[in-house]
């Protein structure tokens, strides 16, 4: 069995590993890691490899972490991975776990809709990956009207000014994952969504995720000449600002929503109008500073907003197995009663006041 793990701007891990016994009996047996990263002293990669010998096959990620870190001793240095890279790959050979080669992605890049409707859509997709009725899919969205997006847990008073709202002509709808609110005009953002079974997540934590589902558009806008980095917990930058903001639902019946929202124009005066917290985090600092804060990917490219999505939208399909598709008659059914059930309700939409 054989299991390849890439650590998030790290390196390659890569475990080979033959089963003993059946069920309960099932052991570890033959275990070889290697890969394309550093560790001293270069033994300790032999005392891993006994470290594993004899397991059971059904020992957790963390478990098999502790065992590793054991094995390796205070003593040695790794870099480019850690004791639980090497887990994760065993988890991967064993067929608890599943990498991005493992799958074809569905991608949609669709058509403007409006704000309640993209929050269903997301979860109807989400929830198709789940149960194996869609392929693992990256959506790419584009927007119908103004909106700000508030994370589920966010109270609308708090982080809206009503007045302002109005103004801009701007809805406002919460979505299913916590995190910040997201200000959201047509053509100054770039968001897209990737629906995941959790086999690709399994064994990481919430933080490893992100940076593990956002590793490819940081390819991506390096291809595109911003060096942008992943900024714990939810953040993307480079080195002239704020570029976008992650969030993230896992969904009990098997799948991880990723969602990311990127600034490609940005008007910060409307902005700060709208966004009670945005005007307090820039109180101190002057309007003109929210330019500083988030840097867009206009001024740091000045590519056209399409050209960047062509250019990431290419990229992604010279990582990872890809078909194009679109989101179906019964998909979009589906979505429009959530929306109407769900999203638009004020129940939903005053979940914290």
């Amino acid at each position: 069995m054989h299991g390849e793990y890439k650590v998030p701007s790290g390196k390659l891990v890569v475990v080979d590993v033959d089963i003993d016994g059946e069920g309960d009996d099932a052991a570890l047996n033959n275990v070889v890691v290697s890969g394309d990263f550093f560790l001293e002293p270069a033994e300790a990669i032999l005392d891993i490899a006994r470290a594993l010998e004899g397991l059971p096959a059904a020992t957790s990620v963390s478990a098999l972490t502790a065992a590793i870190a054991r094995a390796a001793g205070p003593d040695a240095v790794m870099v480019g991975f850690t004791a639980e890279s090497v887990a994760i790959a065993v988890r991967r050979a064993l067929g608890h776990a599943t990498s991005w080669g493992d799958h074809t992605f569905d991608v949609i890049h669709d058509e403007p809709r409006e704000p309640f409707l993209q929050m269903a859509l997301d979860e109807v997709l989400s929830q198709a990956v789940a149960v194996g009725t869609r392929q693992p899919t990256l959506r790419i969205w584009e927007w119908e009207r103004n909106a700000v997006v508030i994370g589920s847990f966010q109270s609308v008073r708090n982080e809206i000014d009503l007045d302002g709202a109005a103004k801009h002509d701007v809805t406002v709808v919460r979505r299913v994952s916590g995190g910040g609110a997201m200000f959201i005009q047509p053509g100054n953002t770039i968001t897209y969504s990737i629906s995941v079974p959790t086999s690709l997540v399994e064994g990481l934590t919430f933080e490893q995720s992100y940076a593990f589902l956002d590793d490819w558009v940081l390819g991506a806008l390096r291809e595109v000449g911003i060096n942008a980095t992943y900024v714990p917990l939810n953040d993307i930058a480079s080195p002239a600002g704020k570029i976008a903001g992650a969030a993230q639902k896992r969904y009990a019946a098997g799948a991880v929503l990723h969602h990311v929202t990127m600034a490609y124009d940005i008007d910060a005066d409307a902005m700060l109008e709208v966004l009670r917290i945005g005007r307090e985090k820039m109180s101190d600092k002057g309007t003109k500073s929210a330019n500083k804060r988030v840097d867009p990917l206009r001024s740091q490219t000045g590519m056209t907003r399409e050209a960047i999505i062509d250019a990431f939208l290419a990229h992604f399909a010279s990582r990872y197995a890809t078909a194009g598709s679109a989101v179906t008659d019964a998909e979009l059914a589906e979505a429009q009663k959530l929306a109407a059930d769900k999203f638009s309700t004020p129940e939903w939409h005053g979940l914290v006041p």
